[in-house]
Protein backbone atom coordinates (compact mmCIF):
# COMPACT_ATOMS: atom_id res chain seq x y z
CA UNK A 1 0.00 0.00 0.00
CA UNK A 2 2.80 2.42 0.82
CA UNK A 3 4.22 1.55 -2.65
CA UNK A 4 0.99 3.35 -3.99
CA UNK A 5 1.17 6.27 -1.64
CA UNK A 6 4.45 7.05 -3.32
CA UNK A 7 3.80 6.57 -6.61
CA UNK A 8 0.60 9.46 -6.14
CA UNK A 9 2.90 11.67 -4.28
CA UNK A 10 5.66 11.01 -7.04
CA UNK A 11 2.71 12.00 -9.99
CA UNK A 12 1.68 14.52 -7.72
CA UNK A 13 5.29 16.24 -7.33
CA UNK A 14 5.85 15.88 -10.51
CA UNK A 15 2.42 17.19 -11.69
CA UNK A 16 2.16 14.49 -14.13
CA UNK A 17 -0.60 13.87 -16.70
CA UNK A 18 -4.08 11.96 -15.03
CA UNK A 19 -3.16 8.74 -17.18
CA UNK A 20 0.28 8.61 -16.13
CA UNK A 21 -0.40 8.33 -12.88
CA UNK A 22 -3.07 6.21 -13.25
CA UNK A 23 -0.88 3.37 -14.97
CA UNK A 24 1.55 3.27 -12.40
CA UNK A 25 -1.06 2.81 -9.81
CA UNK A 26 -2.83 -0.07 -11.79
CA UNK A 27 0.87 -0.91 -12.26
CA UNK A 28 1.34 -1.03 -8.02
CA UNK A 29 -2.10 -2.45 -7.38
CA UNK A 30 -1.60 -4.94 -10.18
CA UNK A 31 2.04 -6.59 -8.44
CA UNK A 32 0.36 -6.18 -4.63
CA UNK A 33 -2.76 -8.34 -5.85
CA UNK A 34 -0.70 -10.89 -8.39
CA UNK A 35 1.75 -11.98 -5.20
CA UNK A 36 -1.81 -12.32 -3.22
CA UNK A 37 -3.02 -14.41 -6.17
CA UNK A 38 -0.10 -16.58 -6.82
CA UNK A 39 1.38 -16.78 -3.42
CA UNK A 40 -1.67 -16.16 -1.33
CA UNK A 41 -3.32 -18.08 1.28
CA UNK A 42 -6.07 -18.69 -1.21
CA UNK A 43 -3.96 -20.34 -4.03
CA UNK A 44 -3.63 -23.69 -3.03
CA UNK A 45 -6.81 -24.37 -4.22
CA UNK A 46 -5.53 -22.93 -7.89
CA UNK A 47 -2.78 -25.25 -7.92
CA UNK A 48 -4.58 -28.27 -6.66
CA UNK A 49 -7.22 -27.22 -10.02
CA UNK A 50 -4.51 -26.27 -12.13
CA UNK A 51 -2.66 -29.97 -11.73
CA UNK A 52 -5.66 -31.91 -12.70
CA UNK A 53 -5.83 -31.92 -16.16
CA UNK A 54 -2.04 -32.42 -16.06
CA UNK A 55 -2.37 -35.59 -13.63
CA UNK A 56 -5.31 -37.02 -16.02
CA UNK A 57 -2.87 -36.82 -18.71
CA UNK A 58 -0.08 -38.29 -17.31
CA UNK A 59 -2.36 -41.05 -16.72
CA UNK A 60 -3.43 -41.53 -20.20
CA UNK A 61 0.17 -41.69 -21.32
CA UNK A 62 1.55 -43.83 -19.23
CA UNK A 63 -1.15 -46.21 -19.89
CA UNK A 64 -2.94 -45.38 -23.17
CA UNK A 65 -6.36 -46.71 -24.22
CA UNK A 66 -6.46 -47.40 -28.32
CA UNK A 67 -7.74 -44.21 -28.88
CA UNK A 68 -5.19 -42.18 -27.73
CA UNK A 69 -2.60 -44.36 -29.78
CA UNK A 70 -4.63 -43.53 -33.00
CA UNK A 71 -3.07 -40.10 -34.48
CA UNK A 72 -6.87 -38.94 -35.38
CA UNK A 73 -8.37 -39.96 -32.21
CA UNK A 74 -5.97 -38.48 -29.93
CA UNK A 75 -7.12 -34.98 -31.50
CA UNK A 76 -10.95 -36.00 -30.70
CA UNK A 77 -9.61 -37.22 -27.27
CA UNK A 78 -7.78 -34.10 -26.22
CA UNK A 79 -10.69 -31.43 -27.62
CA UNK A 80 -13.42 -33.93 -25.34
CA UNK A 81 -11.10 -33.80 -22.55
CA UNK A 82 -10.44 -29.97 -23.00
CA UNK A 83 -14.23 -29.06 -23.65
CA UNK A 84 -15.15 -30.67 -20.66
CA UNK A 85 -12.31 -30.75 -17.57
CA UNK A 86 -9.94 -27.83 -18.73
CA UNK A 87 -12.57 -25.27 -20.53
CA UNK A 88 -15.75 -25.98 -18.56
CA UNK A 89 -14.42 -27.26 -14.78
CA UNK A 90 -10.92 -26.21 -14.15
CA UNK A 91 -10.96 -22.80 -16.28
CA UNK A 92 -14.80 -21.57 -14.67
CA UNK A 93 -14.04 -22.60 -11.39
CA UNK A 94 -10.19 -20.76 -10.98
CA UNK A 95 -11.58 -17.74 -12.44
CA UNK A 96 -14.26 -18.08 -10.51
CA UNK A 97 -12.07 -18.29 -7.58
CA UNK A 98 -9.48 -15.89 -8.06
CA UNK A 99 -11.85 -13.12 -9.17
CA UNK A 100 -14.57 -13.42 -7.42
CA UNK A 101 -12.09 -13.10 -3.82
CA UNK A 102 -10.24 -9.84 -5.75
CA UNK A 103 -12.85 -7.68 -3.40
CA UNK A 104 -14.88 -10.30 -1.61
CA UNK A 105 -11.51 -11.78 -0.22
CA UNK A 106 -10.67 -8.24 1.15
CA UNK A 107 -14.33 -7.55 2.43
CA UNK A 108 -14.00 -11.33 4.54
CA UNK A 109 -10.47 -10.36 5.85
CA UNK A 110 -11.11 -6.89 6.54
CA UNK A 111 -8.45 -4.69 3.86
CA UNK A 112 -10.50 -3.40 1.47
CA UNK A 113 -10.63 -0.13 3.62
CA UNK A 114 -7.23 0.14 2.89
CA UNK A 115 -7.76 0.82 -0.97
CA UNK A 116 -10.23 3.25 -0.31
CA UNK A 117 -8.43 5.54 2.17
CA UNK A 118 -5.64 5.76 -0.51
CA UNK A 119 -5.23 8.72 -3.36
CA UNK A 120 -6.36 5.92 -5.74
CA UNK A 121 -9.42 6.62 -8.20
CA UNK A 122 -11.56 3.55 -7.65
CA UNK A 123 -12.17 3.17 -11.17
CA UNK A 124 -8.05 2.16 -11.09
CA UNK A 125 -8.97 0.13 -8.26
CA UNK A 126 -10.85 -2.21 -10.43
CA UNK A 127 -8.47 -2.03 -13.44
CA UNK A 128 -5.25 -3.25 -11.46
CA UNK A 129 -7.28 -5.93 -9.39
CA UNK A 130 -8.65 -7.29 -13.16
CA UNK A 131 -5.70 -7.03 -14.60
CA UNK A 132 -3.87 -9.24 -11.66
CA UNK A 133 -6.32 -11.69 -11.70
CA UNK A 134 -6.75 -12.35 -15.51
CA UNK A 135 -2.71 -12.48 -15.37
CA UNK A 136 -2.74 -15.17 -12.61
CA UNK A 137 -5.49 -17.16 -14.41
CA UNK A 138 -3.66 -16.93 -17.88
CA UNK A 139 -0.31 -17.92 -16.26
CA UNK A 140 -2.24 -20.82 -14.71
CA UNK A 141 -4.33 -22.01 -17.15
CA UNK A 142 -2.73 -21.59 -20.00
CA UNK A 143 0.42 -23.20 -18.62
CA UNK A 144 -2.13 -26.11 -17.73
CA UNK A 145 -3.62 -26.31 -21.40
CA UNK A 146 -0.14 -26.32 -23.31
CA UNK A 147 1.72 -28.74 -20.66
CA UNK A 148 -1.49 -31.07 -20.95
CA UNK A 149 -1.28 -31.08 -24.57
CA UNK A 150 2.28 -31.31 -24.78
CA UNK A 151 1.94 -34.74 -22.43
CA UNK A 152 -0.68 -36.41 -24.09
CA UNK A 153 0.99 -36.28 -27.52
CA UNK A 154 4.69 -36.28 -26.67
CA UNK A 155 4.43 -39.42 -24.61
CA UNK A 156 2.19 -41.26 -27.22
CA UNK A 157 4.16 -40.40 -30.11
CA UNK A 158 2.04 -37.66 -31.43
CA UNK A 159 4.99 -35.28 -30.85
CA UNK A 160 5.90 -34.85 -34.88
CA UNK A 161 2.46 -33.66 -35.38
CA UNK A 162 2.45 -31.25 -32.54
CA UNK A 163 6.09 -29.50 -34.45
CA UNK A 164 4.01 -29.44 -37.75
CA UNK A 165 1.49 -26.48 -39.56
CA UNK A 166 -1.68 -28.16 -38.21
CA UNK A 167 -0.93 -29.38 -34.81
CA UNK A 168 1.36 -26.24 -33.53
CA UNK A 169 -1.70 -24.15 -35.03
CA UNK A 170 -3.96 -26.54 -32.65
CA UNK A 171 -1.81 -26.06 -29.39
CA UNK A 172 -1.90 -21.67 -29.98
CA UNK A 173 -5.65 -21.77 -30.58
CA UNK A 174 -6.26 -23.86 -27.08
CA UNK A 175 -3.87 -21.42 -25.86
CA UNK A 176 -5.66 -18.57 -26.79
CA UNK A 177 -9.30 -20.05 -26.07
CA UNK A 178 -7.86 -20.27 -22.61
CA UNK A 179 -6.83 -16.77 -22.58
CA UNK A 180 -10.07 -15.69 -23.87
CA UNK A 181 -11.94 -17.92 -21.07
CA UNK A 182 -9.88 -16.19 -18.50
CA UNK A 183 -11.01 -12.95 -19.83
CA UNK A 184 -14.59 -13.23 -19.92
CA UNK A 185 -15.25 -15.76 -16.86
CA UNK A 186 -13.02 -12.95 -15.19
CA UNK A 187 -15.23 -9.96 -15.67
CA UNK A 188 -18.09 -11.25 -14.79
CA UNK A 189 -16.32 -12.90 -11.72
CA UNK A 190 -15.84 -9.78 -10.64
CA UNK A 191 -18.47 -7.88 -10.52
CA UNK A 192 -20.27 -10.98 -8.98
CA UNK A 193 -17.94 -10.71 -6.49
CA UNK A 194 -19.02 -6.75 -6.09
CA UNK A 195 -22.74 -6.95 -6.36
CA UNK A 196 -23.50 -9.93 -3.74
CA UNK A 197 -22.59 -10.78 -0.59
CA UNK A 198 -22.67 -14.05 -1.13
CA UNK A 199 -21.15 -15.02 -4.39
CA UNK A 200 -21.94 -18.74 -4.40
CA UNK A 201 -25.44 -18.49 -6.12
CA UNK A 202 -24.77 -17.08 -8.93
CA UNK A 203 -22.12 -18.84 -10.15
CA UNK A 204 -23.57 -22.03 -9.75
CA UNK A 205 -26.22 -20.69 -12.14
CA UNK A 206 -23.86 -19.69 -14.64
CA UNK A 207 -22.07 -22.62 -14.43
CA UNK A 208 -25.82 -24.53 -14.83
CA UNK A 209 -26.17 -22.02 -18.10
CA UNK A 210 -23.00 -22.57 -19.43
CA UNK A 211 -23.44 -26.92 -18.99
CA UNK A 212 -26.06 -27.03 -20.67
CA UNK A 213 -25.87 -24.55 -23.38
CA UNK A 214 -26.02 -27.57 -26.00
CA UNK A 215 -29.95 -27.83 -24.95
CA UNK A 216 -30.78 -24.10 -25.75
CA UNK A 217 -32.02 -22.85 -28.66
CA UNK A 218 -29.82 -21.03 -30.81
CA UNK A 219 -30.52 -17.49 -29.65
CA UNK A 220 -30.26 -18.50 -26.09
CA UNK A 221 -27.13 -20.07 -27.11
CA UNK A 222 -25.60 -16.82 -27.90
CA UNK A 223 -25.86 -15.07 -24.02
CA UNK A 224 -23.40 -17.28 -22.75
CA UNK A 225 -19.09 -17.46 -22.56
CA UNK A 226 -19.33 -21.23 -23.69
CA UNK A 227 -20.97 -20.65 -27.14
CA UNK A 228 -18.11 -18.37 -28.95
CA UNK A 229 -15.34 -20.07 -26.92
CA UNK A 230 -16.44 -23.16 -28.74
CA UNK A 231 -16.87 -21.57 -31.64
CA UNK A 232 -13.09 -20.74 -31.71
CA UNK A 233 -12.22 -24.73 -31.42
CA UNK A 234 -9.92 -26.05 -34.27
CA UNK A 235 -12.07 -29.03 -33.53
CA UNK A 236 -15.46 -29.62 -32.94
CA UNK A 237 -17.27 -31.49 -29.49
CA UNK A 238 -19.76 -34.06 -30.10
CA UNK A 239 -22.52 -32.65 -27.72
CA UNK A 240 -24.82 -35.62 -27.57
CA UNK A 241 -28.01 -36.83 -29.19
CA UNK A 242 -30.07 -34.13 -27.37
CA UNK A 243 -27.88 -31.05 -28.07
CA UNK A 244 -29.39 -28.79 -30.92
CA UNK A 245 -27.00 -27.71 -33.54
CA UNK A 246 -25.72 -23.76 -34.15
CA UNK A 247 -23.62 -22.62 -36.63
CA UNK A 248 -20.33 -21.81 -35.05
CA UNK A 249 -19.85 -18.32 -34.65
CA UNK A 250 -17.04 -16.93 -36.69
CA UNK A 251 -13.76 -15.62 -34.94
CA UNK A 252 -13.91 -12.38 -36.54
CA UNK A 253 -17.04 -11.90 -34.65
CA UNK A 254 -16.76 -13.95 -31.57
CA UNK A 255 -13.17 -12.46 -30.39
CA UNK A 256 -14.45 -8.90 -30.62
CA UNK A 257 -17.53 -9.88 -29.10
CA UNK A 258 -15.78 -11.17 -25.91
CA UNK A 259 -13.46 -7.81 -25.72
CA UNK A 260 -16.73 -5.90 -25.87
CA UNK A 261 -18.61 -7.81 -23.52
CA UNK A 262 -15.61 -8.27 -21.08
CA UNK A 263 -15.38 -4.03 -21.27
CA UNK A 264 -19.04 -3.47 -20.96
CA UNK A 265 -19.12 -5.64 -17.64
CA UNK A 266 -15.73 -3.81 -16.50
CA UNK A 267 -17.70 -0.60 -16.43
CA UNK A 268 -20.13 -1.94 -14.77
CA UNK A 269 -18.25 -2.85 -12.14
CA UNK A 270 -16.70 0.90 -12.33
CA UNK A 271 -20.03 2.39 -11.47
CA UNK A 272 -20.70 -0.18 -8.89
CA UNK A 273 -17.79 0.43 -6.99
CA UNK A 274 -17.89 4.02 -6.76
CA UNK A 275 -21.71 3.79 -4.98
CA UNK A 276 -19.77 1.07 -2.73
CA UNK A 277 -19.57 1.52 1.46
CA UNK A 278 -17.82 -1.07 3.39
CA UNK A 279 -19.89 -2.78 6.09
CA UNK A 280 -17.50 -5.57 8.14
CA UNK A 281 -20.03 -6.25 10.28
CA UNK A 282 -22.37 -8.06 7.90
CA UNK A 283 -19.58 -10.16 6.33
Amino acid sequence: MSEMLETAARGQTKEALPWSLWLRQTGAILRLELKKNLWGKRAFLLYLLALLPIMLMTALSIFPPDEVRDPIERNLVFANIYAALILRTVVFFGCAWIFMNLFRGDIVDRSLHYYFLSPVRREVLVAGKYLSGLLASMLLFVTTTVVSMLLLYVLTGGGAYLMNGAGLNQLLTYAGITALACLGYGAFFLVVGLFFRNPIIPALIMYGWEWLNFLLPPVLKKISVIHYLNSLSPLPVNEGPFAILVEPTPAWISVPGLLFVTAMVLGLASLQIRRMEIRYGGE
